[in-house]
C-alpha cells in the first residue's frame, strides 16, 4: 500500500502481510513523520519502506527502498552491501523499464498500469501483464486502476500479490 502521510487510525487498521511505501515527494525533510510510521509498523509486524531515498532507508534501518520508473540511477547495488534483508522494490510500465529495474538490483516491480487509470490513458491489461512475467525472473505485482468492479479478473493474473493506491483507500477509508 501507498502513503504519503503518517495516519495512525489507518495503519492501526491495515491486516498482516500488508507492507506500506511512503512516498511524499513534496515534503523536503519528513524523517520524524518516517520514524513515526516506522514505529507503528513494527509493533504490527508490517514491511515499510521510503520511495526514492535509498540512503535514509538505510540510515533508518528500514525494510527497504522503492524506486519509481522516473529514477533511471544504475548505482543502487552500492548501497545495498551490508545490508541483510534489505528490499529494494521498483516500479515499471513497459518491458525496458522492467529491464532497468533488473539491472537496478530490484527484488520486486509494480508493473502499471493495469487497467485503465485517470492519469494513464493506455493500460496493459490481463494478457499484455502476463506476457511481461514470462520476460522475467523478478516478482511482477500489478498496479493501477484495480477497483472493486474489476477484482474478480485478477484471478486470471500469473502472480500472488498486488497492489493498489485508490482500491486500499476506499477500503480503509482514508
Amino acid at each position: 500500500m501507498f502513503i504519503n502521510s503518517s495516519n495512525s487510525h489507518l495503519l492501526n487498521k491495515l491486516p498482516k502481510k500488508t507492507s506500506l511505501i511512503y512516498r511524499n515527494y513534496s515534503k523536503i525533510n519528513c524523517k520524524k513523520e518516517i520514524l513515526e510510521i516506522k514505529n507503528i509498523c513494527k509493533k504490527k509486524k508490517l514491511k515499510f519502506y521510503l520511495s526514492n531515498n535509498i540512503k535514509l532507508a538505510i540510515q533508518l534501518k528500514l525494510d527497504g527502498v522503492y524506486i519509481p520508473s522516473f529514477n533511471k540511477s544504475l548505482n543502487l547495488n552500492n548501497f545495498k552491501h551490508g545490508r541483510k534483508n534489505f528490499t529494494i522494490l521498483g516500479s515499471a510500465h513497459n518491458a525496458l523499464e522492467i529491464k532497468l529495474k533488473e539491472k537496478q538490483g530490484v527484488n520486486l516491480v509494480f508493473l502499471s498500469p493495469l487497467f485503465l487509470t485517470k492519469d494513464y490513458k493506455q493500460n496493459l491489461g490481463i494478457i499484455k501483464f502476463n506476457l511481461m512475467t514470462q520476460i522475467t525472473k523478478t516478482s511482477l505485482v500489478p498496479l493501477g486502476g484495480i477497483r472493486v468492479n474489476n477484482i474478480n479478473k485478477l484471478k486470471m493474473l500469473k502472480t500472488n500479490s498486488l497492489s493498489g493506491i485508490t482500491f486500499f483507500n476506499q477500503q480503509y477509508e482514508i
